[in-house]
């Protein structure tokens, strides 16, 4: 299957349909290569304060265990996506070719590629398996240098990385593990060193991101060094506020190691998925000759099992297939060229054809855009106009330096006065037009403070009068106060945590079952016996809560049902036993088969058949009068009934 590119020709955007193919945002390729830092610190197990929890945790191999989950999730989910990792500060070397072994000097001494940037394979996933539960192999590599590494060293190795592996990759990011927050001290010569690598690398379009740890007798301080490394605001807009800002909160001291993985993986998981736009750079306009620029993101979409690509199993290793389509012309079998395919029209039983200038000027509805029409309270939003999954969007200081800084102020304004905008919307070019609500979203942290989701903007599609349809008139039913009384209590005890329902807590089990499925014939893993469906009812628990609560109500039931019964009217229809009722329907098929025999046999089959063909009912007729007529008049009887009468049909039709 071919990559389908980002940024597509002139020509792609002529064919493309006027509904927004969602598949093509999450073909965006994405490059992760996981630093990680290996010290006497990192080194050392944080003992669990649970006693059911006998396994220790260091910080490096809760890091290692984070980007092996990782690997595991982009090697279904994304399979075009590259992963490596590069653990520094060991006392082996190792960047492709060479090791300690090789003559001459080391390019970066005490830096160990343990696997390189690429798509993962499943041997590799196996290898780093392994050294994430300290296996044999774990012992020669994980060993902490007795010198100290630079840092600058660090960031021009994973500039050589990325430049070689992975040179136009939209999406490059570095995650740097470490709990060392002053790695060089009071050395300004490497302090510097490190800053014009780390400039390097964000001119080169890579993303630093920075998980830190925090050791039990010091907290994590990233002004001591990080804070000059990563970049925070706009280059464009230094004095814009800082959206979107990785989260600087360093992963807990206190508590056990299995605390801190489950923190590294949910700050990871919340930005292992890469920024996917949706559509870039287009105009907001707020007003006549006011514009600021914005791009926009998919945040949420319907997951489901698809085949990402074809594989070649004929080689010693299997490979993804490039597919070619080519089109052939139906009676000759030669190729068709691109220039001569015309679209057409059905209208009035011909067709319409039109020219791709035609076609063009048909679905051009203006440049993208978003255009501000008016505001309304938040209040006049129904909840059933959500027809569609909202865009997000965000600012962008490509076309207009600025734009955050008014993005902000419209976001918080908006927020304050509880309004939406309605907004005229294009989304790209040969899209067809919406109406949308522009509302604005605050951020929301999860408990570890990690941000689930960011502060911006979501422009919800509203439908239009052909899209809403008219709901049925139904009458309603209330039950008696006593029953709504005793279901409240009911009620009360299943609440959520925290009355709330989070998605991320319920996994879709089919889902989860097809890639674990997968995961384990790519692996070469024992099978699983049965998924693991966390949406099944915890019924015990139930029980415990509710029990009695649902057998009060149904005694309450029974009592106002004696109550409806004894007040309400009682019906004069004699009941019929199931045995009576089968016997008046053989009796009335027996006799309707009996009178049709009899007016076979009286009128004759030429008869019968010929008024039933007057009356257009010859689909009421018997197989077998239908078969006689046809064996007298010299034609096949063969096949069903259908066909049966169809040949009827067309001879009586030539008479």
């Amino acid at each position: 299957m071919a990559d389908e590119d980002q940024v597509r020709g002139d020509d792609q955007i002529d064919e493309e349909e006027e509904e927004i193919d969602e598949s093509g945002y999450k073909t965006v390729k994405d490059a992760v290569l996981f630093a990680i830092e290996v010290s006497d610190s990192m080194l050392t197990p944080r003992p669990s304060s649970d006693s059911k929890k006998s396994a220790d945790e260091s910080p490096t191999t809760a890091a290692l265990k984070c980007a092996y989950h990782l690997m595991q999730q982009r090697i279904i989910s994304n399979p075009r996506d590259m992963i490596g990792v590069l653990l520094y500060g060991t006392q082996a070397s190792k960047f492709y070719d060479e090791d300690e072994n090789s003559r001459g000097d080391l390019s970066y001494p005490h830096c160990y590629l343990f696997t390189d940037l690429d798509i993962p394979s499943a041997q590799e996933v196996k290898n780093l398996r392994a050294l994430a539960h300290n296996d044999d192999e774990s012992e020669d590599v994980l060993k902490a240098s007795d010198e100290r590494v630079s840092m600058a060293n660090v960031l021009f190795c994973a500039n050589q990385i990325f430049t070689s592996k992975a040179p136009n990759f939209l999406s490059r990011r570095l995650f740097i593990v470490t709990d060392n927050d002053d790695p060089h001290g009071n050395n300004k010569s490497l302090r510097s060193a490190a800053t014009v690598r780390a400039k390097d690398l964000y001119d080169l379009g890579v993303t630093i991101e920075l998980f830190p740890i925090s050791r039990p007798d010091h907290e994590f301080d990233t002004a001591k060094f990080y804070d000059d490394i990563i970049y925070k605001a706009s280059p464009s807009d230094p004095d814009a506020p800082a959206y979107w800002q990785t989260d600087s909160k360093a992963s807990p001291a206190t508590g056990d190691g299995i605390s801190l993985l489950n923190t590294l993986l949910s700050s990871i998981n919340s930005r292992s998925v890469p920024r996917r736009a949706q559509f870039s750079n287009i105009p907001l306009e707020l007003g006549p000759n006011f514009k600021i620029s914005v791009s926009g993101y998919l945040l949420f979409k319907r997951q489901a099992p698809a085949r990402n690509s074809f594989i070649w199993l004929g080689g010693e290793q299997p490979q993804i297939v490039k597919g070619v389509t080519t089109q052939i012309a139906d009676d000759t079998a030669r190729t068709i060229e691109k220039w001569e395919i015309k679209k057409a029209y059905k209208f009035g039983g011909d067709q319409v054809a039109f020219t791709p200038d035609e076609m063009k000027s048909l679905r051009n509805f203006g440049d993208p855009v978003i255009r501000i029409i008016g505001f309304k309270p938040l209040s006049a939003l129904p909840f059933w106009a959500n027809i569609k999954h909202p865009s997000f969007i965000y600012p962008s200081e490509e076309d207009f330096v600025g734009s955050t800084r008014v993005f902000s102020a419209l976001h918080q304004t908006l927020l304050q006065d509880k309004k939406a905008a309605l907004v005229w919307f294009i989304a790209r070019k040969n899209a067809s037009p919406v109406l949308g609500a522009m509302v604005a979203g605050e951020e929301k942290l999860d408990e570890s403070g990690v941000q689930k989701f960011p502060p911006g903007m979501w422009i919800i599609p509203l439908p239009f009068a052909d899209d809403v349809r008219q709901n049925p008139e139904t009458a309603l039913h209330v039950a008696p106060e006593p029953l709504i009384d005793q279901m409240r209590y009911i009620v009360q005890q299943l609440q959520l945590p925290k009355a709330s329902y989070d998605p991320f807590k319920y996994p879709n089990p089919s889902l989860q079952w097809h890639y674990r499925i997968l995961q384990a014939l790519a692996l070469d893993e024992d099978l699983p016996e049965k998924p693991e469906d966390k949406t099944v009812p915890r019924y015990r628990q139930i029980d415990k809560r509710t029990g009695h609560y649902v057998l009060s109500w149904a005694d309450e039931l029974e009592k106002q049902y004696a109550k409806i019964s004894a007040h309400g009217p009682k019906s004069t229809l004699v009941k019929r036993s199931a045995k009576d009722r089968t016997s008046d329907v053989e009796d009335a098929a027996q006799k309707s088969y009996k009178k049709a025999r009899v007016e076979t046999d009286e009128q004759g089959v030429e008869d019968v058949v010929r008024s039933h063909y007057q009356k257009g009912s010859l689909s009421k007729l018997t197989v077998p009068v239908l078969k006689d007529f046809l064996n007298a008049h010299g034609r096949s009887a063969a096949g069903k009934k259908a066909d049966l009468v169809e040949r009827v049909e067309e001879y009586l039709e030539q008479k």
